[in-house]
């Protein structure tokens, strides 16, 4: 077989894949999305089942509108992590021709409010390191704008009133997720609230949620890419009946299903760093509903 027959072939089976997935798209009832609201909808059913790098596709565009409303399709592949074919192979699941026609769901959206690049066209500052501190105050500022505009105020309270019955707390967050536990941990200590920081000290993350029971709840702290311990942990509480609230970055997130309640904190990146504003102003305003129903 000729490399052009081999490449026609291929060109098949891809066309035939993509055919496929629209098809099972509408057979679950679902439209070509025609705003950014309604791809979030679809995304968020738990329905649709990606394979890995279009899962990854959809992670990055759920976290990040505005890098996909701005960037080339070159930037936006790099970004994260993926092919350009991928981005257009993930656009024609929804029934667009190619990325660009996608994109304009996100350049809708974003009109008239770019809070991830609020400062952006600063004038370039002559030190490299005022420059990154700038850059990180900006990524903290845009975090907490996001929360400010679109925070789900009934998932916080119903997480302020499971925690607060809760005869135990465990505090579970690991890798970047772990500053936050901690000072959660800390400041609900302080505050006088019992409660288990689950640090996995010498591996022992598991025997530290050995005695967990359906009195306790757990609080529960993820981020994407989400390969850490933090999912076999919670699912143990799962399995125990312990009452469990989650602060994670994504629908996608796998604590998502054990949870039951969970907030989206989404935090911005500057140079390959990420904020962690946001997520510890929404810990400590869980805590201190905690304490003030405790109180009450």
């Amino acid at each position: 077989m000729s490399g052009a027959q081999k490449s026609s072939e291929r060109s098949s089976i891809h066309e035939a894949a993509t055919r496929k997935r629209g098809r099972s798209l509408a057979a679950l009832g679902y439209t070509k999305p025609q705003t950014y609201e309604e791809l979030r909808a679809v995304l968020s059913s738990g329905t649709v089942h990606f394979p890995k790098r279009l899962r990854q596709v959809a992670i990055f565009l759920w976290q990040h509108p505005s890098d996909v409303a701005l960037g080339t399709i070159a930037q936006v592949a790099e970004q994260a992590g993926v092919q350009p074919s991928t981005l257009v192979r993930f656009a024609q699941i929804f029934g667009y021709a190619g990325f660009s026609d996608f994109q304009g769901l996100f350049k809708d959206h974003m009109k008239g409010s770019w809070p991830e690049r609020a400062g952006a066209e600063r004038t370039a500052e002559p030190n490299a390191n005022l420059h990154f501190l700038n850059g990180m105050v900006g990524a903290s500022q845009a975090s907490l704008g996001r929360i400010d505009n679109s925070f789900d105020m009934e998932s916080f309270d119903k997480m302020v009133a499971l925690l607060a019955a809760a005869d135990l707390i465990y505090v579970i967050g690991s890798k970047r997720a772990f500053p936050v536990t901690t000072y959660l941990s800390l400041t609900l200590s302080q505050q006088g609230v019992r409660n288990v920081l689950v640090d996995n000290v010498g591996s022992t993350a598991l025997d530290q949620v050995g005695c967990i029971g359906k009195r306790d709840a757990v609080l529960a702290v993820s981020f994407s890419p989400y390969n850490s311990i933090t999912p076999d942990l919670v699912a143990v509480a799962h399995e125990r009946k312990a009452r469990i609230v989650t602060i994670t970055d994504s629908t996608f997130s796998p604590l998502v299903n054990l949870s039951d309640i969970w907030l989206e904190v989404v935090e911005s990146d500057f140079a390959g760093f990420r904020s962690l504003a946001a997520s510890l102003a929404v810990g400590m305003a869980l805590v201190h509903g905690v304490v003030a129903r405790r109180t009450a």
